[in-house]
């Protein structure tokens, strides 16, 4: 597939004012059935700080309003939302492999969702998987050979646990699926702009850093910048990007955003700029039956 690399993937669509804004993966979604994206903060009903189309129940938000934010997402991607599928996320490295068994769980409560994972792997149509965040990188995975589908949350402790090559290694031994055949994409996140970090966090992304910069092609975006005195800024978009080349997946099959959620609090929900008290935005990835 072409590398898209000079493009921006995650394209705005809609009208916030009348439904939900959206960001597009549209090199993806050339393929038939196939839907992928990102939300953004824009065109739901919670009310601040969580305004307005806040996607998860764990932010301290009105369930009601969340339900309702959800439901317009799936009509908007023109999808039944019994197949929205979810997981609590605990920014660890888990896998979980849903089936049609598991359509649904997770959209209407926390406690149906999946437990413990930040990966959701599915080779089964007719199953919209989620996921939840408000700096945090979205990672996506698709295999145009079986159609299996993947998407993972990696703040900087799952970037450090892995958590793509631990989907890449998930699909291949549940799916049979070829790392090197393997699409990838890098979702709208905190970029290293708006992400500095201290001494207790490096001393944990330090390593990887150093292990990923004997790797780096020449033109990769540094990963570790302005250090000192035990701070630094993290670009946690391009190690996951190069985690998923350590994985197996080819550069030019990996599609890479420029949107900084941490720049862009008139589009997005940031955790960092907005001290906690915010919503959520959900990357989705499903294939339609």
């Amino acid at each position: 597939m072409e590398s898209f690399k000079n493009a921006e993937p995650f394209v705005l669509t809609g009208n916030a004012q009348a439904s939900a804004g959206l960001l597009r993966l549209e090199t993806w979604e050339k393929f038939e059935g196939l839907t992928a994206g990102f939300s953004t903060r824009n065109g739901g009903v919670s009310a601040p700080p969580r305004h307005t189309l806040n996607t998860a129940l764990h932010v301290g938000d009105a369930p009601a309003d969340v339900v309702a934010n959800r439901r317009r997402v799936a009509e908007e991607l023109g999808w039944d939302f019994e197949a929205w599928t979810c997981a609590e996320q605990v920014h660890g490295s888990r896998v979980h492999a849903v089936t049609s068994a598991d359509a649904g769980r997770g959209r209407l409560d926390r406690e149906s969702a999946i437990p413990d994972a930040d990966a959701l792997i599915a080779n089964e149509p007719g199953i919209l998987l989620v996921m939840y965040f408000a700096d945090c990188v979205p990672l996506y995975f698709f295999d145009p050979d079986t159609n299996a589908i993947g998407l993972a949350h990696a703040g900087w402790k799952g970037t450090v646990a892995n958590v793509a090559a631990a989907t890449v290694d998930e699909m291949r031994k549940r799916y049979g699926t070829k790392p090197e055949r393997l699409l990838g994409a890098v979702g709208p996140s905190i970029g290293a702009c708006c992400y500095e970090v201290d001494e207790a966090v490096l001393k944990h992304v330090g390593p990887l850093a150093a292990e990923l910069d004997a790797h780096l092609q020449e033109d990769a975006q540094p990963l570790v910048t302005n250090a000192k005195e035990g701070r630094a800024q993290l670009n946690l978009k391009e190690f996951n990007r190069h985690l998923m080349i350590k994985a197996g997946i080819l550069p030019s099959r990996i599609e890479m955003t420029t949107w900084c959620t941490g720049c862009r609090t008139d589009l997005f929900f940031s955790h960092r700029q907005e001290n906690g008290a915010t919503g959520r935005m959900m990357s989705w990835l499903g294939m339609k039956r």
